[in-house]
């Protein structure tokens, strides 16, 4: 499961990788409080993209290393609490549900009559 994530995961960091090279600009602008100071372009904005494209990598990776652990922990306590909420709704549904229960119950019984005596 965990080896999975992992895959999914970094398979999903290659491909905004892939994104980023392949559609974004050599442009690198620098903005302080909505406005634009500085726009660096050419093989200097190439370079800083570049290094700001592996920065990126190695926080999204280290993220979703640290995902991984902390879901799969919170992940199960989700799961308990979902199990929890099931069996709460099934049984407040139960009372209404008997009346179709009962036919069923009726099918049920007569389906394992018939199995046992053609399989003796």
């Amino acid at each position: 499961m965990i080896r999975r994530l992992a895959l999914i995961l970094a398979v999903f960091m290659f491909v905004f990788l892939a994104w980023a090279l392949f559609l974004g600009g050599d442009d690198v602008s620098i903005t302080k409080n909505g406005h634009e100071i500085a726009k660096i372009n050419g093989p200097f904005g190439i370079i800083i993209g570049v290094w700001s494209f592996i920065l990126t990598l190695v926080i999204l990776f280290c993220a979703a290393i640290l995902l991984a652990f902390v879901l799969a922990g919170v992940g199960l306590v989700i799961l308990g609490g979902l199990v929890l909420v099931g069996l709460v709704l099934i049984g407040i549904a139960l009372p209404f549900l008997l009346p179709l229960l009962i036919p069923l119950f009726i099918i049920w019984v007569f389906c394992s009559i018939v199995c046992r005596l053609l399989f003796k």
